[in-house]
Order: C-alpha cells, then structure tokens, then sequence
C-alpha cells in the first residue's frame, strides 16, 4: 500500500514568500516596521517554514529540509535580533548596522550555494534563489554604507523575490488541485 505525502513546499513557499513582500515594502520605504512583519516573522516566515522543513526531511528531500529550515531559522533570528535589545536590561546590546551587514552576507554566501543547488529543478524556483541571493547583497552593502538608495532599490527587489515564490506556491497548489499544469513554472 502506498502512502502518499502532500507536497510541503507550498506552505513553505508562501511562508516565505509573503513575509518578504511585507519586510521589503518597509525596506523600500512605504511603512515602518511594525508587529505586523514582526509577527509574520515569527510565526509564518518562522515557524511555517521550519514546519515545512521537517516535513520535507520526511519526502527524503534534502534541499527542502535546508532551505525551508534555514530560512524559517532566518526569519526567528531577525525578529529576535529585532526584540531582543527591546526586552532585556543591559545584556541585549543592538546590533550595530555594519554587523548587520555580515549577518546578511552570510545569508547572501548560503543562499548563492542554494541558488546552486537550484540548477536542473524549475526556472522559477531558480528565480527565487538568484533573486534572494541579489537581495541579501543589496541589503549588505545598506548596512555596510548606509545608503538610503540601495535600501530602497533592495525592497523593491525584495517584493519582486517574495511575489516571485508566492507564485511558485500557488502554481504547485493549483496544479495538484486541478491535476493539470495551470500556471507555468
């Protein structure tokens, strides 16, 4: 008897997706960060995404496992380097914004050798990871120079990055709904 898993990808996706929509509209400098994008961290570009890994460890897909466990971990540790200095007396020092920009260069570097591992799956999918990759660099080097510019020029290719997987998801979901390819990817 064959058990069959549902695809966990799209929860992920969307996990990640729609948080960075809402983060990059902030970045591009339409609204202030707010509970809002802090709450969507946590709990759906967060914990969905981790949720999201650990069923992908149970298909046996190694690159879902990573990218949505990582990511999800991301999307924790920036709100709590967020909270952290807010809620605790003398130990949670802020992050300096240089710091800030190695933080996400090292994302930047991890997500260059996921784009990688994207080589062979669909276009789109490669789209998100070469996209991501672009946006955590551009969001290094705000931190790194401060520039106003490249701050604004990130969220909106953040926004691009978060619409660009929120499709993927929906292309997936409809395709199993329906049992037929409807949207291309």
């Amino acid at each position: 008897m064959e058990q069959k898993l549902a695809n966990p990808a799209p929860l992920g996706l969307m996990g990640f997706g729609m948080t960075t929509v809402l983060l990059n509209i902030h970045n591009a400098g339409f609204f202030p960060v707010s509970a809002m994008i802090l709450a969507m961290g946590m709990f759906y570009g967060g914990i969905a995404q981790v949720i999201a890994g650990i069923l992908e460890f149970k298909k046996g897909n190694t690159f879902g496992l990573t990218a949505f466990t990582s990511y999800g971990m991301f999307w924790l540790t920036l709100v709590a380097i967020w909270l952290l200095p807010e809620i605790s007396t003398g130990k949670g020092i802020k992050t300096d914004e240089g710091f800030m920009g190695w933080y996400l260069f090292v994302w930047g570097i991890f997500t260059f050798f996921m784009w990688i591992g994207t080589f062979g799956k669909n276009v789109c999918l490669q789209f998100v990871f070469l996209s991501l990759w672009i946006l955590f660099f551009l969001l290094a080097i705000r931190d790194w120079t401060g520039s106003i510019l490249v701050g604004t020029i990130a969220g909106y290719e953040g926004i691009i990055c978060g619409l660009s997987a929120i499709y993927l998801a929906m292309a997936e979901v409809l395709e199993e709904a329906r049992g037929k390819r409807i949207l291309p990817y």
